[in-house]
């Protein structure tokens, strides 16, 4: 009998220090943690360093400075595309005006294409919302690159017990924006302004354990 009823106390006792525990009451009340505070929605992504570029502030310009043009930086990851295929189509359109390159990509039947059409409207968006841009075509393609995403592989399972390897192959794009007209394309290197850059890349060698 003895032993029924300190079993009976232990367990209200237990009972006690687990409803004077709960979070929601000292949370609610102290200053400390406000339950306000505590963030558990999914939409907080974590902002990559290609985006963060967006937040980069610059010192004030001096009286009579050339006007800085607004710069900026958008991207898509994990595209389920290869890295292999959209590279042609970022170098494509690299050094085009935006709406030069929204042509291109228009008549091209490829799923990069359409892909990279969408986050260059995107940034063209943003560009005007919150980049201070005024005109939406006064923008040029200073990078257009692509990264290689996550690369799973998994089983296709065949007739009479066999099975393959089916690879999945993802990518990321990013595209930096730059206001203003594109520059005037370079003029193509000839033989001999090659031939005189690569003595040089020889001449700036480091040569170790040499005299």
């Amino acid at each position: 009998m003895a032993a029924r009823w300190a079993l009976g106390a232990g367990a209200a006792w237990a009972r006690g220090l687990l409803s004077w525990a709960r979070p929601e009451r000292w949370l609610a009340s102290g200053s400390l943690f406000p339950l306000s505070c505590i963030h558990t929605s999914t939409s907080l992504q974590k902002i990559g360093k290609w985006e963060k570029k967006n937040r980069i502030v610059y010192p004030p310009q001096l009286p009579g400075e050339p006007r800085r043009p607004a710069e900026i930086y958008h991207c898509r990851r994990e595209i389920k595309y290869s890295n292999d295929k959209m590279w042609y189509l970022a170098k494509l359109i690299k050094g085009m005006s935006i709406d030069q390159a929204l042509a291109q990509l228009e008549f091209s039947d490829k799923k990069g294409a359409k892909v990279i059409k969408e986050v260059l409207l995107e940034a063209q968006e943003m560009a005007v919302r919150k980049h201070n841009v005024e005109f939406k075509s006064n923008l040029h393609i200073v990078e257009s690159l692509t990264g290689k995403g996550r690369y799973v592989k998994r089983i296709r399972c065949h007739g009479k017990g066999m099975f393959g390897v089916m690879k999945i192959s993802r990518c990321h794009y990013f595209v930096k924006l730059v206001e203003g007209p594109p520059p005037p394309p370079e003029p193509p290197k000839t033989g001999f302004d090659q031939a005189k850059e690569y003595v040089q890349q020889l001449r700036n060698r480091t040569l170790v354990h040499t005299l």
